[in-house]
């Protein structure tokens, strides 16, 4: 079967995750994003590719920064952004995700950018749009449930690249709650198409997915061990939202054996680097002095991900 996310000549139709992407499809994003960083740093705030399409924000589930991102690169681009208010949208009234789809697409949208707190939503609006004679209009997931979020995973890409110039020779590092996290399921993927040779998740027991090896990925459950000799460190926050029973004893204990501090880091490599797809728990998952020191690339994945988003909309819109 042809990926769904593929036009029939093998171009990105729609982004709604990383995993089963080609790896050459992954690096023509990341690729495709490296001008548009120099764009943001000559401060040049639009170019034109997208003038005349209209880029609709659908976000079913409360989020700042990446709602933000996303209409800056397609207001960069010289979209036209609609952003719908979930909470006073007639799905709020009753009206199905599908039935509010299809208004959209009758006001001639050309790309729907969607988080929802279903995983699955996004194929589902691409599978209807193809069913409809509408596959003209790209869909890009922001973020379904527990299953993806693939702008995040490329911009994470994007950084790592940025800073160890190769993918081939890293230890990788993901720590925290991935039993909740559709971050680090794109992470996962994305480390592993790329080529990374040895990529960690590091958790207590209760925070992992059941046979999350098959990922191909080694597990430790001590921070200390798990952190020896890594590259990059991928910290991930606690998704209290979605916890169901009590998984932790407490904030204090989870920072005590899984939060990273100085010393912690100190077992990496010298020259290690540290993510955080944010919005951070200081003191929970990570010390104010990791986050705030030399070592954290966290703002500037801020700026990337702007860029990578830029890239995305602008390979689907056929440039």
């Amino acid at each position: 079967m042809r990926n769904p996310q593929l036009n029939g000549h093998g171009e990105l139709q729609h982004l709604l995750t990383i995993e089963g992407l080609p790896r050459d499809i992954l690096l023509s994003i990341l690729d495709t994003a490296a001008p548009f960083t120099e764009v943001a740093e000559r401060e040049v705030k639009k170019i034109p590719l997208l003038r005349g399409k209209s880029v609709f924000n659908l976000f079913f589930e409360n989020s700042t920064r990446t709602r933000t991102t996303f209409e800056i690169a397609a207001k960069r681009l010289s979209a036209d952004v609609i952003n719908l208010n979930i909470n006073t949208s007639s799905t709020a009234k009753g009206e199905s995700l599908l039935d509010t789809v299809d208004n959209l697409a009758a006001m001639h949208a050309d790309m729907f950018v969607v988080r929802h707190a279903s995983s699955g939503a996004p194929f589902l609006i691409a599978e209807h749009l193809a069913r409809t004679g509408r596959d003209h209009i790209h869909v890009v997931n922001a973020g379904d449930g527990r299953h993806a979020h693939p702008t995040q995973g490329l911009l994470d890409m994007y950084t790592v690249r940025h800073y160890k110039k190769d993918f081939s020779n890293l230890v990788v590092a993901v720590v925290g709650d991935v039993l909740h996290s559709r971050v680090a399921r794109s992470e996962i993927h994305a480390l592993t198409t790329l080529g990374v040779p040895e990529v960690r998740v590091i958790a207590p027991k209760t925070l992992l997915p059941t046979e999350v090896e098959r990922l191909g990925v080694r597990v430790f459950h001590d921070l200390k061990e798990g952190l020896k000799g890594v590259d990059v460190v991928m910290m991930l926050r606690l998704q209290n939202e979605r916890m169901q029973g009590a998984l932790l004893p407490s904030r204090q204990e989870y920072f005590k054996e899984f939060g990273l501090t100085q010393e912690k880091l100190d077992l990496a490599k010298p020259d290690a680097i540290v993510l955080h797809p944010g919005p951070m728990n200081r003191g929970v998952e990570i010390d104010s002095a990791v986050a705030d020191g030399g070592r954290a690339v966290i703002l500037p994945q801020v700026t990337f991900g702007i860029a990578v988003r830029m890239a995305v909309m602008s390979m689907l819109a056929g440039h």
